[in-house]
């Protein structure tokens, strides 16, 4: 596969998506909800993150459509971007349901959640760093540690859940903390897609 220099403009997008995805991942895990007042303001600048990826994502697709040759299947280009999308989507999803629910009991399961998806939104920005610089072979490496994240976060679901209906006792509380638990792994899934994306471009252009 030869490179031109002029095509990097997709790599370099590709790398805006993913840089926005991770700071969207650091406010998730950094803000602090102290009560039900904090979570319309962390619903809301969800929201923003989701919409400006919106946007990143509309303007690849315009360069895409005027484009005649891509440094890489044109495909992958586009299927990476939407992979990397869903996550900014399930945060999104997620903050909103906190809002909805005014629920503010963050509890160690859904911390380490957080931890996970923040590293595997960090792997996903150094891959799309090395694409950018036409590393595929070295993005092989995170692509690995995201699937190990996503093992993580099926291991705690699975914890989670169990350990709710156990020591649960309110009906509402339990079916909130099991849709939000779903909801959480669900983001680690898309990590996870996202590295079964950057895979499959290593296979095809290495």
């Amino acid at each position: 596969m030869i490179f031109s220099p002029k095509k990097d403009v997709f790599f370099d997008m590709l790398f805006t998506i993913s840089e926005n995805v991770k700071e969207a991942a650091q406010y998730f895990v950094e803000y602090k909800i102290r009560g039900v007042s904090d979570l319309k303001e962390f619903a809301r600048v969800m929201k923003e993150y989701e919409r400006k990826g919106d946007s990143f994502i509309h303007e690849l697709v315009v360069q895409l459509n005027k484009t005649f040759i891509t440094p890489i299947e044109r495909e992958d280009i586009h299927q990476l971007a939407m992979k990397m999308d869903d996550v900014l989507d399930g945060f999104e999803q997620c903050s909103a349901r906190f809002e909805m629910f005014s629920f503010t009991d963050i509890d160690e399961h859904m911390v380490k959640f957080f931890d996970y998806i923040y590293q595997s939104t960090i792997e996903i920005v150094h891959a799309l760093e090395l694409l950018s610089h036409k590393k595929l072979l070295d993005m092989r490496q995170h692509a690995i540690k995201i699937k190990d994240y996503e093992t993580k976060c099926d291991e705690i679901l699975r914890a989670s859940i169990k350990n709710l209906f156990v020591t649960q006792k309110d009906p509402i509380k339990l079916i909130q903390y099991k849709e939000l638990y779903e909801m959480l792994e669900e983001i680690a899934d898309s990590c996870e897609d996202v590295a079964n994306t950057l895979e499959t471009i290593i296979m095809r252009n290495a």
